[in-house]
């Protein structure tokens, strides 16, 4: 966790409703760091659903793999995270801690041990003393509050400069809804879901596989159309938990992702999403700039995907942008290496607003001090336009400094 709050920080922290049916307390466990919190206990009521995407990784870590076992009961009582250990590449070892970690946790909250679900972040390949849980879990059981979102996101940052999170009230029937979500990542951050950790929390009664479906497609164009530096973690993990609890106050009971009683939910759910990746892109490691990535005329959308995320993953046009420099050769053989239908002279790029390529060519209007100026911003709009069709899309991503560099050589030690 950084001392410096990263430049492109939100200017304002929203206040977190009460979310009724979920309690969440932290403590510190000393897992890796002092005087720090770095454990989060969220207790949730009997009948609270679940649902879960998971990182693609074919080395997943031990947490992962427990979670994706239990969201078959599609019934969750807690969720465990801490910081400072990812508790991954930790064999026979990684196992073993997740499960006593569950069984202490199911102990002090009165549950099984398929109704806990468990993150883990931090440092890759030392193993998770799951005793320093002992006692700890217990206690924040008995102190568990509902309220300080801010305090358990605090909790769960690593290299994080600030806690993200975001929330939002919306009707369901006759009844209001609240949606809460915190999430965690600012390296090893590449779609391949979930991108980083994070956690959603909402009173409205959502069966499990209703829950499921609204999150698996709400990431395509949220936490998967993020990427930091092109490296997916090992413990990427996004969860939903919904209690159930305004079904007392007349909120229809929802079975089918497609019941059309959700549509302002579901736009609600996926504002939630996309605002705590975008939080993630602004905190990138070392970050200076916001870049947004918006590629037009593909083939499909899926090609304009692919080539947008070739353009934000290049480090030659990334350190361009953290040079304020807009080299669109750069964004020229971004595009040429994705492997996508695209030709040279109907290509057009532009940043800021400005065209700086067009056709295959330098822009005839081109103009050396307009594009250096824009390029000062803090926010930085880049746009491709391919002219072969009417593909669309748009990604998120950050510039990379020499900041990332002395982030990540430095990270164990």
């Amino acid at each position: 966790m950084s001392s410096s709050v990263s430049p492109l920080a939100p200017k304002t922290v929203p206040d977190m409703p009460v979310i009724a049916g979920v309690r969440l307390a932290t403590a510190e466990a000393g897992i890796r760091y002092k005087n720090r919190t770095d454990v989060l206990l969220a207790v949730m009521d009997k009948g609270t659903a679940v649902a879960g995407v998971f990182t693609k990784s074919k080395c997943p870590s031990a947490p992962v793999e427990w979670c994706r076992a239990k969201l078959k009961g599609g019934k969750a009582r807690a969720l465990v995270v801490n910081s400072g250990n990812a508790n991954a590449f930790t064999g026979k070892t990684g196992r073993a801690s997740t499960a006593l970690t569950a069984k202490i946790a199911a102990k002090a909250v009165g549950c099984s041990e398929s109704e806990i679900f468990l993150a883990s972040t931090g440092v890759i390949g030392e193993p998770l003393d799951a005793t320093k849980f002992d006692g700890v879990l217990g206690r924040l059981a008995e102190t568990a509050e509902p309220g300080d979102y801010l305090a358990a996101a605090k909790a769960i940052m690593t290299t994080d400069t600030f806690p993200k999170v975001a929330t939002a009230t919306v009707k369901l029937g006759k009844a209001k809804v609240t949606i809460n979500g915190m999430a965690k990542g600012a390296g090893m951050i590449a779609p391949d879901m979930a991108t980083m950790l994070s956690f959603i929390f909402t009173d409205a009664p959502i069966a499990p596989a209703a829950l499921q479906a609204l999150l698996k497609a709400g990431v395509e164009d949220t936490f998967n159309a993020v990427t930091i530096d092109g490296d997916t973690s090992t413990s990427d993990t996004l969860l939903a938990f919904a209690t159930g609890s305004a079904a007392e106050h007349g909120a229809p009971r929802i079975s089918r992702a497609s019941d059309p009683r959700l549509k302002a939910f579901v736009k609600a759910f996926n504002q939630i999403l996309a605002n705590l990746a975008e939080q993630v892109a602004r905190d990138g490691e070392g970050a200076r700039k916001l870049v947004e990535i918006t590629v037009e005329g593909a083939k499909t959308k899926a090609s304009a995907r692919k080539i947008a995320m070739s353009i934000a993953n290049s480090p030659l046009v990334k350190t361009a942008i953290a040079g304020e420099d807009a080299n669109w050769g750069r964004v020229v053989m971004a595009v040429g290496k994705a492997g996508e239908p695209a030709d040279r002279d109907k290509l057009s790029i532009s940043f800021n607003g400005i065209r700086v390529a067009k056709n295959g060519a330098r822009d005839p209007s081109y103009d050396e001090a307009q594009v250096s100026e824009a390029m000062k911003a803090p926010e930085i709009a880049i746009k491709v336009s391919l002219g072969l069709g009417k593909g669309r899309d748009r990604v998120m991503t950050c510039d990379l400094t020499k900041e990332y560099v002395a982030i990540n050589g430095d990270y164990r030690s």
